[in-house]
């Protein structure tokens, strides 16, 4: 994968179905670094390269949001010297990146906890969010000290405080005010969840937002993810006949046939 790819010439994505919001668990660089005898902060920095390459990508085929699970609340609980070795890859990738960033017109968002988080970890955050904010390419959404059940905790102890004040009738809770209260606020529903290194569970990532995407499970490790890794799962979720609950056209196609011949 070697250096930082830049977006050039769109390919021809006629026959191609491109979900207007991707997000990826990335998912294997532990093991990727294990198999060729590497540390594991060793592939967790080849990981950042796969980062570049899928912004890049996603930006050319024309995806408009790309949700990245690069941090779970969970992920505390590992070694110390791992999650500092984590912590500076992420300051570096912010310092780093951020220009080129910008400069490709992508707008940042993140998406977390941030109560206890180091000041000097928030400050780039909010940086990264600040310096981009008018931009309007893609959206790159970075799930950051992100747990869901931590996500939906605290959408209902807002809403608990509304109601307890009096400011919110509970009759007035909707699925859209539930929507609006969660950290992902402003961003549409993943048309598909893809999670690489052939593991096939969501970890806690967007268990709301999840309830209609699509599931791509690949089989090769984060830092091996490359565009055509990318096309094939595009290709793999243009095969899918999304439904939401409903009956997509072929299936009342085929239940009309049936009442007629009935009739």
């Amino acid at each position: 994968m070697g250096g930082q790819s830049s977006i050039a010439e769109a390919p021809d994505l006629s026959d191609m179905v491109i979900p207007r919001h991707l997000a990826v668990i990335m998912d294997g660089n532990g093991r990727w670094a294990q198999e060729r005898k590497l540390s594991r902060t060793q592939g967790h920095r080849q990981g950042v390269v796969a980062v570049r390459e899928i912004v890049a990508n996603a930006s050319q085929f024309g995806i408009r949001y790309l949700t990245l699970f690069s941090f779970s609340s969970e992920n505390w609980s590992r070694p110390e010297t791992e999650v500092r070795d984590l912590m500076g890859l992420l300051k570096m990738f912010i310092r780093k990146d951020l220009a080129t960033l910008h400069k490709q017109n992508v707008r940042v968002l993140v998406i977390g906890g941030r109560i206890g988080l180091p000041s000097d970890i928030v400050a780039l955050l909010q940086q990264a969010e600040e310096k981009t904010a008018d931009n309007s390419g893609l959206t790159l959404v970075i799930a950051f000290n992100y747990g869901s059940r931590q996500e939906m905790t605290d959408m209902v102890r807002h809403l608990a405080r509304e109601v307890k004040e009096g400011r919110l009738d509970p009759d007035a809770i909707t699925e859209d005010l539930i929507a609006t209260s969660l950290y992902s606020a402003g961003v549409p529903d993943p048309d598909v969840i893809l999670r690489t290194s052939g593991e096939q569970r969501l970890s806690n990532f967007l268990l709301w937002q999840a309830a209609y995407s699509e599931f791509v499970f690949v089989d090769c490790y984060w830092p091996d993810f490359d565009k055509a890794q990318l096309e094939l799962a595009l290709v793999e979720y243009g095969r899918r006949n999304r439904r939401f609950g409903g009956l997509s056209i072929e299936d009342d196609g085929v239940r009309a046939k049936a009442v007629a011949s009935r009739g």
